[in-house]
């Protein structure tokens, strides 16, 4: 199954589905680094609110798909997480390291937009 990865000006949205397998969160993994590297996207919105569960290895594709992204340069915010998510990756001992949420898309999307301006302001100030 593809999942579908949308592109607003230069943020890159995108949502897990309930029927995720596996190999099609592998898929995920590679299409969303092509499509930030395709598109210079400077922001990764994943949406995991269709999940009401995830165990170990999907929890390890959403950490990675985040820190990956972050090293091509994209912001990340993973949102929608729903409370029995959060319970059971700490249960698990898997929390998401270093990955930014919110509460729903649109907080992801004020805080992606927030985190992309500092950066731009960043750099105009180093001069790059």
């Amino acid at each position: 199954m593809k999942i579908a990865i949308m592109k607003l000006g230069g943020i890159l949205i995108t949502a897990l589905p309930l029927d995720l397998i596996d190999e099609d969160a592998m898929e995920f993994q590679g299409d969303l680094l092509n499509e930030i590297n395709a598109h210079d996207a400077k922001g990764v919105i994943i949406d995991i609110s269709a999940l009401d569960l995830v165990d170990s290895f999907m929890a390890r594709i959403i950490n990675d798909s985040a820190t990956m992204a972050g090293l091509l340069g994209a912001e990340v915010v993973v949102c929608g997480m729903q409370p029995q998510i959060g319970t059971t990756l700490i249960e698990m001992g898997r929390e998401l390291l270093g990955v930014e949420t919110a509460l729903n898309l649109d907080l992801a999307m004020a805080r992606i937009l927030a985190k992309v301006k500092a950066e731009d302001m960043e750099q105009a100030d180093d001069g790059t």
